[in-house]
């Protein structure tokens, strides 16, 4: 099929096929495999890397070798004519070399992977001047300190979400991110989080505000056979969660540690938002996995609750699920992805169609939603 794809100073007439191509597991990557799946169905990372973008807008100094390596994997398998397997060998190779970590043929987690990947093709492709990493994480680390919002006058029936020049100083955060990180990842992935702590000694509110490019949700305790739903998992992340003196940060006002209140909210909505269910529990002794079945919405799921008082609803429609079977020692990622055909169930080299009723299982694991209503507030 032939689909017109637009750059910024022209349009480009691109033939591409139908994506529904396997890729080969080469050695326990299935966590690759199903990742890659995903990503290439992310449609604006999809024909970024198709039309080649990154070349004409890279300023960083880093060689593009994984963005080339990925954009080699995605051309193969949205080629018109193409095989009927992709090989990521050379993918694979490039990301080893750039995370040692994940060298060898052990079993790696799918969800510590997509962050990796993520990270590394920003870094090559980022907008911005080159910045050496050490220097980038220096200043991250400090800016979490700058950006504390402190109310010199606020009523203990104050809403935690109702201060006003809250978006203000979420702006100023997330503008001084991108003079250092700019790039399609972050236009596509990132978004940012609000952290509010209220003392309860003197009643003080305090916020931070951290760019994140996933959301780890836990997963409430059910039975065996017990079932939960994806909004009572972001209900359970953004819960106000108290925090003892020994857990909680100093208080600006009292200048000690006191019993406080924590708050979780997204200040900040991304194009794609992706969602894990951490279904991996790490206690003294060992891992365990949640098997609960978790059901999410395929379409307009709303996360205007999660956000600030007044951005109104928020939609986002899924497009592809990363799923793990098995156990914590011997697991297999599989991933599922629309098209406009349909959905597609992906087993490394095995692709075959999939009805909707097919999509719900507790095997799910990693999500991806596009954002959909372009009225959605965001916070610049």
């Amino acid at each position: 099929m032939g689909l017109l794809l637009v750059t910024d100073n022209e349009k480009e007439q691109l033939t591409i096929g139908s994506g529904r191509v396997g890729l080969r597991n080469i050695g326990n990557t299935c966590f690759l495999n199903a990742v890659v799946q995903c990503l290439s169905h992310t449609r604006g990372l999809r024909d970024y890397c198709l039309l080649q973008s990154y070349k004409r807008e890279k300023f960083s100094k880093e060689e593009a070798k994984l963005m080339e390596a990925f954009s080699q994997v995605l051309s193969g398998l949205w080629e018109a004519k193409g095989d009927a397997v992709v090989n990521p060998r050379q993918l694979y190779s490039v990301f080893k070399d750039a995370v040692p970590y994940f060298s060898g043929y052990s079993q790696q987690d799918a969800q510590e992977f997509l962050r990796f990947l993520l990270d590394k093709l920003h870094t090559e492709i980022n907008r911005r001047p080159y910045v050496r990493r050490v220097e980038r994480e220096v200043e991250q680390k400090y800016a979490r300190f700058r950006c504390v919002y402190s109310q010199a006058k606020v009523s203990t029936q104050l809403s935690w979400l109702s201060v006003s020049p809250l978006s203000e100083e979420a702006a100023v955060m997330w503008k001084k991110h991108l003079e250092r990180d700019d790039s399609m990842i972050v236009d596509l992935f990132s978004g940012q989080l609000r952290s509010s702590l209220h003392c309860s000694v003197c009643s003080h509110y305090s916020n931070t505000f951290d760019v994140f490019c996933d959301l780890s949700l836990p997963i409430p305790k059910r039975s065996a056979a017990g079932e939960v739903t994806l909004r009572e998992c972001l209900d359970l992340f953004s819960q106000e969660e108290k925090l003892d003196k020994e857990n909680s940060p100093m208080c600006e006002r009292c200048n000690r540690r006191t019993e406080c209140t924590k708050r979780l909210s997204i200040q900040r909505f991304p194009q794609v938002i992706v969602i894990h269910l951490n279904r991996f529990t790490t206690s003294r002794w060992s891992i365990s996995k949640s098997t609960v079945y978790v059901s999410f919405p395929l379409t307009n799921l709303d996360l205007g609750p999660y956000g600030p008082a007044d951005c109104g609803s928020v939609l986002y429609d899924l497009y592809a699920i990363c799923n793990h079977a098995g156990t914590v020692n011997m697991g297999h990622y599989t991933a599922c992805c629309a098209d406009e055909n349909g959905w597609c169930f992906y087993n490394d080299s095995s692709v075959s169609p999939l009805t909707v009723s097919q999509l719900q299982t507790n095997q799910a694991y990693v999500l991806f939603y596009q954002r959909s209503n372009s009225a959605a507030t965001i916070r610049k």
